[in-house]
Formats: C-alpha cells, sequence, structure tokens
C-alpha cells in the first residue's frame, strides 16, 4: 500500500517538494504493522529500509550484555528511524521495539538513494534531520553525565505529558528508567519526591502533573 500523500507532505524529509514529485515517491513506499514488543530493527543487523511511524510509538534502544535497555529515543508519527545506518551503510546502530499496536511506512535504500539524487532539496532535508538526531543525543549525554535523576524523570514527564501534540506512550517506571539510565527503584523514589514537592499526583498505574513550572525548575537544576 503507498504511503498517503498527505502523511508524506507532513515528513520533514519531504518538505518543500511539489505535489508532482510527492506523488512519484509515494508509489515507492511499502506498509508495515506491528504489535506491542515487536522489535522492527536489530542492533548490528544490516539496514536495508528506513521507517516512518505513521501510528502508533516506537523505542530506539541500545542493550547492555547484561540485558540492560538505555532508551536513546521515542519514535512518533511522522517521524523516523534507522536513519543513520541507512545512509552510513553500516549496521544498526541500535535496536527499534513497538510500544504498542503500529503502522510504519519504509521505503528501501536503494529507493531512497535514487530519489535524493533526483531532488536536491530532499539532501538538504535530510542534513537538517540528521543534526537534529545530533542535537537530541548530545541534550540525552548532558542529561545523563550532569543531571540528577529527578532532574531527568521531570524532563521525561513535560516531554510524554499529555496535552502535548501526538500520541505519547504510557511510560512504565522501567521504561522511564531506561530513558533516565538509572534503576526502576531510583525512578520510583524519584516520583515520590517530586509528589512530595507537589509537582506530581501519583495514582494507581498513573501519574498526574499538577505544576508543570515546578517540573521545569527542578529540570534545570544541574
Amino acid at each position: 500500500m503507498a504511503i498517503p500523500l498527505d502523511f508524506l507532505k507532513r515528513i520533514p524529509y519531504f518538505a518543500g517538494l511539489q505535489d508532482r514529485d510527492l506523488a512519484s515517491i509515494k508509489n515507492l513506499f511499502f506498509e508495515k504493522t506491528a504489535e506491542r514488543g515487536e522489535m522492527l530493527a536489530l542492533e548490528g543487523d544490516p539496514a536495508e529500509e528506513l521507517y516512518f511511524v505513521a501510528s502508533g510509538v516506537v523505542k530506539v534502544l541500545k542493550t547492555s550484555p547484561e540485558g540492560r535497555e538505555q532508551i536513546l529515543s521515542i519514535v512518533r508519527p511522522g517521524e523516523s528511524f534507522n536513519d543513520v545506518p541507512v545512509f552510513d551503510g553500516g549496521p544498526n546502530h541500535a535496536s527499534a521495539q513497538a510500544m504498542g499496536p503500529v503502522v510504519l511506512y519504509g521505503i528501501h535504500k536503494a529507493d531512497l538513494e535514487t530519489t535524493i539524487a533526483k531532488h536536491p532539496r530532499l539532501a538538504l532535508n535530510v542534513s537538517m534531520v540528521l543534526a537534529s538526531r545530533v542535537r537530541n543525543l548530545v541534550s540525552l549525554v548532558e542529561d545523563l553525565s550532569f543531571k540528577q535523576v529527578i532532574g531527568r524523570v521531570a524532563r521525561i514527564l513535560l516531554e510524554n505529558s499529555g496535552d502535548r501534540s501526538g500520541p505519547r506512550p504510557q511510560l512504565t517506571q522501567q521504561d522511564m528508567a531506561a530513558i533516565a539510565g538509572t534503576a526502576r527503584e531510583v525512578v520510583g523514589r524519584s516520583l515520590k519526591a517530586l509528589e512530595e514537592k507537589g509537582a506530581i499526583r501519583l495514582e494507581h498505574r498513573r501519574i498526574v502533573i499538577k505544576d508543570k513550572e515546578a517540573l521545569r525548575q527542578i529540570m534545570a537544576v544541574p
């Protein structure tokens, strides 16, 4: 099934391209579906397709030899994953896993390279997307290196608050630990501390944000 033209227009990769160009590009895509927990890419495997999330949420993660996860990013509709290995020719640098039912649109590496050669604007868009990836990874390294865990948890809550645009995954404390680079028990203590500060309220399997400004202030503390 070809990717819908309206969806293609919203993807940063294809910003600024004419409808007639997009009409031919959309036929290069194929659809893929997956259920919660299904692996969509495995670290170390060859990367032959670039994927865009149409619905659902995907996590990109590294796994240690002991099985500990570090979530590098959460990919939402309109966003892509597998970009770096597709463009540099190396294997997947991380794994990707569905956090719920997902629908993806993929394009094969060879088709993408041919499309970029035909449309120079696409090459500029790609560079901007990859630059944004680098910026996000630098932010992640900064958080892991210099921020206290409670500040990292505050950021996770703000970035995944339900009133932001697009779907937000239902993160477990284990998911939050994998993003924050810590243990689940430490996340639990941080959530309790945030509740004591009046920033959130903990309910059964639910976190209610009471004071976003308080979370922002806590997030900013080194």
